[in-house]
């Protein structure tokens, strides 16, 4: 009896072992070396800023992931049901705007009043101010937007907007989450920043190798537009005017979180979201492909996993860090987004059920 357990034990190992050895996994991870992480020290250093968040009903929806608000001060969420939920000035009385029947993330509008949108499984949107959808790109140079992410428009009428991954799509998953998650495991550098010109209707890609591309603002003159390369810890500046045009630089490097979605906020700031600290098994693992195989072989809940710690930022042109927010106990999860009016800072997460608002007017600042 006592040999049968032992055989049976040892059988079980070397399934184990050969399961963790050998299982087919979606990802060809990519070796790279992880910039130093500078944690929550000196402009990162810890607070509680964020702490005093409110919210805000958006209806039978949830993870309020994308933001707007439009010129009569009504502010605008992108969900995970596919919806766009419009609120009142005051945040009150929410009812769907429209609905995309995809997954609605990065939110901009246009100078005729229409909502751009990049919708995580139909590419990129135009909602009109009577919630009519229709689609603007589902293609960029020859090959099909299956992650688009976060749109800007600049003062030209051209719209800037990312696709976090051509390889890893939330088709094919059950989620952007999912999705992302896979795209950062693998760092295959997947990720776009392309441009739409809607007098031509053409989709021209200005920026590709990017390792998930994500937030995209466009500067306060116009002459440069950033994009927030997530799987790298950093903000990308791409300059198209002026005599720097064509020229990438990093603008924000070696952050202490992954960065999400980007916006212009007031008096030339900024705002980028961290929509969660960084994990030193990722970093440590990062230039060992043969083990981040293996960690993906294993269950869900034992692979690295987004850790609650809400935390935006707001920087100007050249980098200097204006704000630092955070909230170490994470109370509104997975913070994506941080939308800046004259009277509050609004706030979008991945999952929360209700929409973050914390007071933001010149006594804040």
């Amino acid at each position: 009896m006592l040999k049968m357990v032992t055989w049976t034990l040892i059988a079980l190992i070397i399934t184990a072992l050969l399961y963790l050895l050998t299982w087919p996994v979606p990802i060809d991870p990519v070796a790279w070396e992880a910039p130093p992480n500078p944690g929550y020290t000196g402009p990162f250093a810890v607070n509680d800023r964020l702490q005093d968040i409110e919210t805000l009903s958006i209806g039978e929806t949830s993870g309020p992931e994308g933001l707007a608000v439009d010129t009569m001060g009504r502010i605008y969420a992108s969900t995970l049901e596919g919806r766009i939920v419009q609120l009142q000035p005051d945040g009150s009385g929410p009812i769907v705007f429209a609905e995309t029947g995809g997954r609605p993330l990065g939110m901009e509008f246009d100078s005729q009043g229409n909502l751009l949108v990049a919708d995580a499984r139909r590419g990129l949107l135009s909602i009109t101010p009577n919630g009519q959808v229709s689609e603007l790109a589902t293609v960029a140079d020859g090959i099909p937007i299956r992650y688009a992410n976060e749109v800007d428009v600049a003062n030209d009428g051209k719209i800037y907007f990312s696709e976090s991954s051509t390889k890893f799509s939330p088709q094919d998953q059950p989620g952007t989450y999912e999705a992302s998650l896979l795209d950062l495991m693998e760092h295959g550098g997947h990720g776009r920043l392309l441009v739409y010109d809607p007098q031509s209707g053409l989709v021209t890609t200005l920026l590709d190798g990017l390792n998930h591309a994500n937030g995209v603002a466009v500067a306060h003159d116009g002459s440069f537009v950033m994009v927030a390369e997530t799987g790298s810890y950093r903000i990308l500046r791409i300059w198209i005017d002026g005599p720097e045009a064509g020229t990438v630089e990093p603008l924000l490097q070696e952050l202490p979180g992954f960065p999400d979605n980007l916006t212009r906020g007031l008096d030339g700031r900024y705002w980028v979201a961290l929509v969660a600290p960084r994990n030193s098994l990722v970093d440590w693992f990062a230039d060992q492909p043969f083990q981040r195989k293996m960690v993906q072989r294993l269950p869900s809940f034992l692979r690295p996993a987004a850790v609650p710690y809400g935390h935006v930022i707001a920087f100007d042109r050249d980098g200097k860090i204006l704000e630092d927010l955070q909230d170490p106990e994470g109370g509104y999860p997975m913070i994506t987004e941080a939308r800046e009016t004259n009277d509050y800072l609004y706030l979008g997460s991945l999952v929360a059920p209700r929409l973050g608002r914390l007071l933001w007017g010149p006594e804040q600042r």
